[in-house]
């Protein structure tokens, strides 16, 4: 049985949407997602991945001043 998990590391989110740990880490920098601190592991919520990868498509995720930040609660909360 395959555990679906709520939220994911930044190299379980790599796997999980295509885009480059080290990408992913700049835009955790850039504050463009949202992130849970558990000591030194950053978790994202799988909802704000897919929220993101939504308001950001077609976009170039290394342009600083291209990528939309994911922002507030989710819709359904």
């Amino acid at each position: 049985m395959t555990e679906l998990k709520f939220a994911l590391s930044i190299e379980e989110a790599a796997d999980y949407t295509g885009i480059g740990r080290n990408t992913l880490r700049n835009l955790v920098e850039w504050e463009k997602l949202p992130i849970l601190r558990v000591g030194r592991k950053i978790l994202i919520r799988r909802e704000r991945l897919d929220e993101f990868l939504i308001l950001n498509e077609g976009k170039d995720l290394r342009d600083r001043h291209a990528v939309k930040a994911v922002k507030g609660s989710l819709k359904n909360e």
